[in-house]
């Protein structure tokens, strides 16, 4: 068991040093339905390195919403090893997992889950308030990510008093103000209009072109374009792994 322990801290140390982030090697998420087994991830192996933009895109039940979740460790493996930023997901404690979810992963999703009566500005603070960041310090950095996407002259306003496309842009800050590893989107245009969800993609290429990693969740053909490469999964499996720019 120790010399286990010890083989997966080195190989972490390894993938931190090659700079990949994201690493899984055999990945299962099996569900048992009664006496029918589901597989909805099936011993998946990817690896997504520091500074990549890539799209996780599938068709409903493919596996990709799965897969989300273990990689954002919202969800835990039954089989399989993930490692992120060089850590093993598996050997972690749930105060440890805690702390990832939210200093190591930013999280944007469709339904932009921000507090009705709180101000942009105390939106996008939240994750430091968790963390405990002292309140001058906070708010400091809640202005900065709000002006990386645009909003510093919104955030004082609440959520019913801007449009979906700026709602969208306080979640996108709220998951970069502590600076994470890894953006996570999923389906991030799903509850936009189409042009409003180009100008929402326009900003993921503008902050993966400050260096921040992305991985885009979508059932969407174009929007999946817009990253430079696309994991297609189905059937829980990869089924193609290529580039597109």
């Amino acid at each position: 068991m120790a010399q286990a322990v010890a083989e997966a801290i080195e190989r972490g140390e390894q993938l931190r040093r090659d700079g990949i982030v994201i690493r899984t090697y055999d990945l299962w998420k099996t569900y048992l339905m009664g006496d029918q087994q589901i597989n909805a991830v099936s011993g998946v192996d990817i690896e997504i390195r520091r500074g990549e933009y890539v799209a996780i895109m599938g068709p409903s039940g493919s596996g990709k919403s799965t897969l989300m979740n273990l990689i954002g460790c919202l969800d835990t493996p039954t089989k399989g090893e993930y490692f992120i930023n060089g850590r093993l997901v598996s050997t972690m404690t749930d105060d440890e997992l805690a702390r990832i979810r939210n200093k190591e992963i930013g999280f944007v999703f469709q339904t932009f889950n921000l507090l009705p009566r709180a101000t942009a500005l105390h939106n996008v603070e939240l994750p430091l308030i968790y963390a405990g960041v002292p309140a001058e310090i906070r708010q400091e950095k809640a202005r900065q990510a709000l002006k990386q996407v645009d909003l510093e002259r919104r955030m004082l306003h609440k959520p019913n008093e801007l449009s979906g496309g700026q709602r969208q842009r306080v979640a996108i800050a709220r998951a970069l103000v502590n600076s994470p590893s890894i953006l996570l989107a999923d389906e991030p245009t799903g509850n936009l209009d189409t042009a409003t969800g180009n100008e929402i993609m326009a900003l993921f290429e503008r902050l993966h072109q400050q260096g921040n990693t992305i991985v885009l969740v979508t059932h969407e053909h174009d929007i999946a374009m817009h990253a430079h490469r696309v994991i297609y999964i189905r059937d829980g499996k990869v089924a193609r792994d290529e580039k597109v720019k």
